[in-house]
């Protein structure tokens, strides 16, 4: 049976990574995108010239209903989603008391939502075959917590516990639910951070550089194959030692 991996947030940065590692691969994969529209049809045009099955989906993972209809094309148009990659998210730097109302809501609609709306769509059809597999990208910072990312450091501790409570519930469904929390990635989220706190956050990673977004790919490629067929409600950090 053809293997189809929706991921989303996958027109750049993790999520292009893990997009382009399942393709290699022999996963059909459902490129997601909010608004780079350029970005994912650039990968599915790298994708496509490899040999490899995709198409690209426009829409918001925080509204369900655009959810609903991503999914429903990413079946009829490759097949049965059999992986589901939570990648999609935002982040926030600031103080907690600066933190707007509609800054909090819109990272919890993003970032915790975001993952239930697509796991709630692609689940039935994961529960009539008994099996599957979804991996949540979650944080380093949700398990240790972030000083001025309170908000961003809420959400990924949340996957936490979806990902262990979900993966207690389907369990006996055959599907597999697992989380991979990335430590200081190579990604625009770092970028904007500046020069002297990219610095520092080498210094203070164990094996002396920041991870690539290639380094989170192999580990969801991982979560998501056969090898790891008694692996579930776990959490993978891959931070380069940062958080031992």
């Amino acid at each position: 049976m053809k293997r189809v991996a929706l991921i989303t947030g996958s027109s750049r940065g993790i999520g292009r990574a893990i997009a382009s590692e399942l393709a290699g691969e022999g996963w059909a994969v459902c490129i997601n995108y909010l608004t780079r529209r350029d970005a994912a049809e650039s990968l599915l045009e790298e994708l496509r010239g490899r040999g490899c099955m995709a198409i690209a989906c426009q829409a918001d993972v925080a509204d369900r209903a655009q959810v609903a209809a991503m999914v429903r094309r990413a079946e009829r148009e490759l097949g049965p989603v059999r992986l589901l990659v939570n990648n999609a998210g935002i982040s926030f730097q600031g103080l907690f008391q600066d933190t707007e109302d509609s800054a909090w809501a819109r990272m919890l609609d993003v970032n915790l939502t975001g993952c239930r709306n697509a796991a709630v769509e692609v689940l039935p059809g994961m529960l009539r075959e008994k099996a599957g597999c979804i991996v949540n990208i979650s944080s380093m910072w949700g398990l240790r917590g972030a000083s001025c990312e309170v908000a961003y450091a809420c959400t990924k501790a949340a996957l936490v516990g979806l990902t262990r409570s979900l993966a207690l519930e389907l369990a006996p469904s055959g599907i597999r639910v697992n989380c991979v929390a990335p430590g200081c990635i190579e990604t625009d989220m770092v970028r904007v951070l500046g020069e002297e706190t990219r610095a520092m956050l080498v210094e203070e990673t164990p094996i002396g550089r920041l991870g690539r977004p290639e380094d989170i790919a192999h580990a969801v490629a991982f979560l998501a194959s056969d090898k790891a067929g008694f692996i579930t409600g776990q959490v993978l950090t891959a931070d380069g030692g940062f958080t031992v």
